[in-house]
C-alpha cells in the first residue's frame, strides 16, 4: 500500500486536540488506541485499500490487550452464541451471522445492517453492536453482509436489505425465532438501511417490523452543510471528506441523492413502527438524526431519540471499553423489548 493516504499532519493534530477536549476519557483513550494503529485517510485511498485500514473494533482489541483483558467476544458478552448462515436472495447468497441468546425460544428477531458507508467494513467489524443488541434485547440478531459499492452501486445494498428482511420473516422459525416479532436495526449506513427497509416493507405489503433502531443513521446526502457536518468536519473516526468519498463511490449519478431510499428525510414515512434513533455529539451525522426525528414526527410515527455526549461515531459497538456504549446498548435493548412485548 502506498504512503499517499497519510493524513494531513496539521488537520490530524487539530482533530486530536479538539477530540481530546470534547470526548469523554474512555472515548479519548479508544481514539488514541485507534491512532496508534496508524490508519490512513480513507478519502485518499482506493476502496480496496480502505477496506484494509484498522477499524475501531481493532482499536477496542488493542486497548483491551493493554489492560490485560481478554478480548474474546464470548467472554465479553457471555450467553450469546454466534453461527454462520447464508441468506438466499434473488441476487445471490449473502453471508450472515446469527447471534442467539441463552434461554428458551422462540426468540424475537432483529435484522441488523452494519455500517461502513456502503463501501467498507462487514459483519465482523460490527460484531460488538450486533452481539450487544442480542444480549440486551434477548433476541436473535441476524447480521448480513449486503453487497457494497463501488462494485455494486446504489441501490444494491437496499435491495439486499429488503430481501434479507423478507428471508428472515420466512425463515425465523428455522433459526429459533418468532416470525411475528421481527425488528430492524443498523448503524450509520446500516441505520439508513434499517429505516429504508421498513418503508420498503410497507410498500411491498410485507409484515410491519416491530421496531426500528437506527444508530447514527445517514438521513440524507443532499446537503453536507448541516450544523453537525460543519462542527465535525475533521472529526475522528468519521469526517466530512470521508462521507463525500463514500457517496462518490456509492451513487450512479447526482440524481440518486434525491432517491428517498437514501434521502429518508423526504420519504413517505407514514405507517412505520416505533423508531429509536441514537446519536453521538462528535459525529457529522448528528444533525441527520435530528432531521429524521422531525420527519418521523411529522409522519405521526412514534420516535424517541437519544444523543450521547462525549462520544464519537462508531461508539455503539465499543461497549467493552466505553461506558456510554454500554448505556446505549441497554437503551436500545429496552426499546426493542417494549415493542416485542418482553418484560424489561
Amino acid at each position: 500500500m502506498s504512503d499517499q493516504g497519510k493524513p494531513n499532519p496539521v488537520i490530524d493534530a487539530i482533530a486530536n486536540v479538539v477530540g481530546a477536549v470534547r470526548a469523554d476519557g474512555d472515548m479519548h483513550e479508544l481514539a488514541k488506541a485507534h491512532d496508534s494503529l496508524e490508519p490512513k485517510a480513507i478519502e485518499k485511498l482506493t476502496p480496496e485499500e480502505a477496506r484494509l485500514q484498522p477499524t475501531i473494533a481493532d482499536a477496542v482489541k488493542k486497548l483491551l490487550a493493554t489492560k490485560g483483558v481478554d478480548s474474546d467476544p464470548n467472554k465479553l458478552v457471555p450467553g450469546i452464541v454466534r453461527s454462520d448462515i447464508q441468506v438466499e436472495t434473488a441476487n445471490g447468497s449473502l453471508p450472515a451471522y446469527v447471534y442467539t441468546p441463552a434461554g428458551q425460544g422462540p426468540f424475537p428477531v432483529v435484522v441488523y445492517f452494519h455500517g461502513g458507508g456502503w463501501v467498507i467494513a462487514d459483519k465482523e467489524v460490527y460484531d460488538g453492536g450486533a452481539r450487544g443488541l442480542a444480549k440486551e434485547a434477548s433476541a436473535i440478531v441476524v447480521s448480513v453482509d449486503y453487497r457494497q459499492a463501488p462494485e455494486h452501486k446504489f441501490p444494491a445494498a437496499w435491495d439486499d436489505a429488503l430481501a434479507t428482511y423478507a428471508w428472515v420473516l420466512a425463515n425465523a422459525h428455522r433459526l429459533g425465532g418468532d416470525p411475528s416479532r421481527v425488528a430492524l436495526a443498523g448503524e450509520s449506513a446500516g441505520g439508513n438501511l434499517a429505516i429504508a427497509t421498513a418503508v420498503a416493507a410497507r410498500d411491498a405489503g410485507l409484515q410491519r417490523p416491530a421496531h426500528v433502531v437506527a444508530v447514527y443513521p445517514v438521513g440524507q446526502t443532499g446537503s453536507l452543510n448541516t450544523e453537525s457536518y460543519i462542527e465535525n468536519a475533521i472529526a475522528k473516526p468519521l469526517n466530512k471528506a470521508m462521507i463525500e468519498w463514500f457517496v462518490g463511490h456509492l451513487l450512479r449519478g447526482d440524481d440518486d441523492k434525491a432517491d428517498t431510499r437514501l434521502d429518508l428525510v423526504n420519504a413517505d414515512l407514514s405507517g412505520l413502527p416505533p423508531v429509536t434513533i441514537i446519536n453521538a455529539t462528535i459525529d457529522p451525522l448528528r444533525s441527520d438524526g435530528g432531521k429524521l426525528e422531525d420527519a418521523l414526527k411529522d409522519a405521526n410515527v412514534p420516535v424517541e431519540r437519544k444523543i450521547y455526549t462525549g462520544v464519537t461515531h462508531e461508539f455503539f459497538g465499543a461497549a467493552a471499553v466505553v461506558e456510554k456504549a454500554k448505556e446505549a446498548q441497554v437503551y436500545a435493548g429496552q426499546r426493542l423489548r417494549a415493542s416485542f412485548g418482553n418484560t424489561p
